[in-house]
């Protein structure tokens, strides 16, 4: 007779301990939103909607008085929604929590408390070492809104920012091309019997993708010339219409300007946007062309683009209007504040339920990707190698 074998192994013949799951205990959270600071700066990271979803769940949230004015939002709409607001920006900088859209300055560090969580951008290329070495002494924990991720790898608040700057490009240009704003008068739009306007896009990113859109939705002809293949293929996709679209040849993209009535730069590189178009290149354009330059803020990508403000926006230079303001998205303070606080709103519940940031990093890997300063040690490599300071593995200290 035959040994029968059993189909367990030893180790599992033998009493296991019962895993029970931990019950979490909910964090609440006390958020103060101080009023922005910053040149030109005039959204806010939650609307009144926002917040009012937030007190509904238990947490505290202080407003800085006028905090939401450029969005019109107001403070009374705040209030309404459950938040507390006060005049004291020392009593919302010390909150446990501050969220912002552009990164404090020092003096406003100065008023945060220390073990602060700080959630901003982080502007990497416009900040100074100081700026970190302040954020070690306080013991700050950072998250960096640009840096985080959702599930699917993609940096959620960057690509919506990017969706507005690239609508927002082509209306700014509709406007300045009219008589109004010093163009040709030449009027966006498919009229019967008018040729349409010519519009040149560097960058089939999204920023391109929303532009080419914007510009097809008015009735332009569009030319999308980008280095990727793959990206261009992918905006023809997205966009379910064949246009031209070509590599980044300067024989193409000569003649492409010669012709164009708008050029929207939306070029992007690691450290400072690649010039593509030349000052010659710019001198062979129509007159009273208009050069949007969106990649201002990283150098931009044509030559004789010069950083503007929104109270002055462009300039003439070779005969073509250029306009280099950074931070489109502040034109358009509501519309982008909504954007923002569709996005936070679920990241700050999240956090709640989770019982605080903490507990939240360990499983999050797309909001571990936003920490670059974990209780005042520096964690995120780009920041280390660009201001030549130690930092630490996360994955290290959290676990």
């Amino acid at each position: 007779m035959s040994k029968q074998v059993s189909p367990f192994s030893r180790e599992e013949l033998i009493p296991q301990e019962e895993k029970l799951e931990i019950l979490k205990n909910k964090g609440e959270l006390f958020i103060g939103i101080p009023k922005e600071t910053s040149y030109q700066e005039k959204r806010i990271c939650l609307s009144p909607d926002a917040v009012a979803a937030i007190t509904a769940h238990g947490h505290r949230v202080l407003i800085e008085s006028g905090a939401g004015n450029y969005a019109h939002f107001k403070d009374k709409d705040y209030s309404e929604a459950g938040a507390e607001v006060t005049k004291d920006t020392h009593k919302v900088f010390s909150c446990p929590t501050i969220l912002k859209v552009e990164p404090p300055s020092l003096q406003e560090l100065d008023m945060m408390n220390p073990q602060t969580i700080l959630i901003s951008a982080v502007q990497i290329k416009t900040q100074t070492k100081a700026y970190f070495q302040k954020l070690a002494s306080k013991r700050i924990t950072a998250l960096g809104f640009e840096f985080i991720k959702d599930n699917e790898g993609h940096y959620p608040i960057v690509n919506a920012l990017s969706e507005i700057t690239g609508t927002a490009s082509v209306l700014i240009a509709s406007e300045i091309l009219s008589n109004n704003g010093n163009g040709n008068g030449l009027l966006f739009g498919n009229i019967s019997g008018v040729p349409p306007i010519e519009v040149v896009i560097l960058g089939a990113g999204t920023v391109g993708h929303f532009a080419a859109r914007a510009a097809l939705g008015l009735g332009a002809n569009i030319k999308v010339f980008d280095s990727s293949l793959t990206k261009l293929r992918k905006i023809q996709v997205g966009l379910g219409q064949s246009f031209y679209t070509s590599t980044i040849q300067p024989k193409n993209l000569v003649k492409a300007l010669k012709r164009c009535d708008v050029l929207i730069g939306a070029v992007r590189g690691n450290n400072r946007s690649p010039i593509l178009v030349s000052e010659e290149m710019v001198s062979t354009m129509k007159p009273g062309a208009v050069a949007i330059d969106v990649s201002i803020d990283v150098g931009g990508c044509i030559e004789t683009s010069e950083i503007t403000s929104h109270e002055h926006p462009i300039f003439i230079k070779n005969d073509v209007i250029h306009y280099g303001v950074p931070n489109i998205p502040s034109r358009y303070a509501r519309t982008s504040s909504l954007s923002l606080s569709n996005i936070f709103t679920p990241y700050l519940l999240h956090i709640g339920e989770e019982g605080g940031l903490e507990n939240t990093l360990r499983f999050d890997r797309g909001l571990r990707n936003g920490l670059y300063f974990y209780h005042g040690i520096l964690t995120n490599k780009s920041v280390a190698d660009w201001f030549d300071l130690s930092y630490r593995d996360i994955n290290l200290l959290i676990f």
